[in-house]
């Protein structure tokens, strides 16, 4: 007889470990975080997150409840998919829900029209304007947005979905050259590696330095960063180690289309064109303007290579005047124009481009 299949099931998500010598929770906890999970919610963000939170509660990673406690609530129970296919169970019902120190959305993806239920939606404004802290993981910022509940806060969105936050939300302006934003009572961060940093943050409000460091050590983090350590970009081949030069390309990277000025970035940032000729020279061994035309040439590249967009599309949507100019530019900077470069993609050949300056990237 064969063995029957195994049937994959949803993560258990447990506030305790099964063992029997364990101490029930603690009714007075320094800290009280319950979790609503979006459908297809980022699962790295709410595991680095919660992670931090259980290495913070107890000695060592012994993962009981003293310190800190946490629950994900839901108003079915039903397991809730991530974006990779992983479910979580969540353990309380939305009528059982207690008091809180935080209440965290984790987001999904943008494109999910109802990433929160009507009854999750509605606790959470309840909540919110009953004065408890929202979070906002990843894309949990545009849950927020879009129930109103950051009108007049400052907000964190990650560099990714910088555009995509702007084209849904036109009059507002988030902050995308930050791990976090602690604004009041809303705390939103850009996800991956700057929900666990976040959760320190909250760690250390309550519990104490020591249990944040241990946490993040554990994890394999060197050290807290503070809200505003600049995002990391894409892993490209040169790396940005100046603060003030990540934050720059940071924001050229969010104005590609229609690129700014570099004495408008400058003054965005709060310092001199010269200050910042200076920092790039240092850092990168190239000028602002000239890190910001590998940039586009770089997203230009992406495009070409990704969609089947013609060269003047891509051009305009590269920051480039039209086709002719991306072209004479992409000839002269990598010897190689639009059109052969898509030839030699699809017949598989890899052209030999010369690579200059590319984003910051995390150590």
């Amino acid at each position: 007889m064969s063995p029957s299949p195994v049937r994959s099931s949803p993560v258990r998500f447990r506030q305790t470990m099964k063992n029997p010598a364990m101490p029930p929770a603690q009714p007075n906890k320094r800290l009280r975080v319950a979790f609503l999970l979006a459908g297809r919610f980022t699962l790295s963000a709410f595991a680095n997150f919660v992670d931090v939170l259980r290495l913070a509660a107890d000695e060592a990673d012994m993962s009981r409840p003293i310190l800190c406690e946490w629950t994900v609530l839901s108003d079915t129970l039903g397991p809730v998919r991530s974006s990779c296919g992983v479910r979580v169970q969540p353990e309380t019902r939305l009528r059982n829900a207690g008091s809180y120190d935080y209440l965290v959305v984790v987001g999904g993806l943008i494109s999910d029209e109802a990433a929160l239920s009507p009854a999750e939606l509605a606790y959470l404004k309840r909540q919110a304007a009953a004065g408890v802290p929202v979070v906002g993981l990843c894309t949990g910022v545009f849950i927020l947005q879009e129930l109103g509940l950051l009108k007049g806060y400052r907000c964190c969105v990650s560099w990714f979905h910088h555009q995509d936050f702007v084209d849904r939300f036109e009059a507002e302006t988030p902050v995308s050259d930050q791990i976090f934003v602690v604004d009041r009572d809303r705390l939103t961060c850009s996800g991956g590696h700057g929900a666990a940093h976040l959760a320190a943050f909250l760690v250390q409000r309550h519990i104490g330095q020591s249990a944040a460091i241990k946490s993040l050590n554990i994890m394999m983090i060197d050290e807290a960063m503070s809200g505003e350590k600049a995002q990391p970009g894409q892993a490209l081949t040169r790396r940005a180690r100046d603060e003030l030069v990540k934050r720059a390309v940071l924001r050229m990277q969010q104005h590609i289309e229609m690129p700014k000025p570099i004495d408008e970035i400058a003054r965005e940032l709060g310092t001199s064109r010269r200050t910042l000729e200076r920092r790039f020279l240092a850092d990168l061994k190239q000028t602002p303007l000239k890190a910001y035309m590998e940039l586009r040439l770089e997203r230009a590249l992406i495009r070409l290579r990704g969609t089947d967009a013609s060269v003047t599309e891509v051009a305009l949507a590269c920051g480039f005047c039209d086709g002719p100019h991306l072209s004479r530019t992409l000839k002269a900077e990598r010897g190689i124009t639009p059109a052969e470069y898509r030839k030699a993609q699809g017949g598989g050949a890899e052209p030999e481009l010369a690579v200059g300056v590319l984003l910051p990237r995390s150590d």
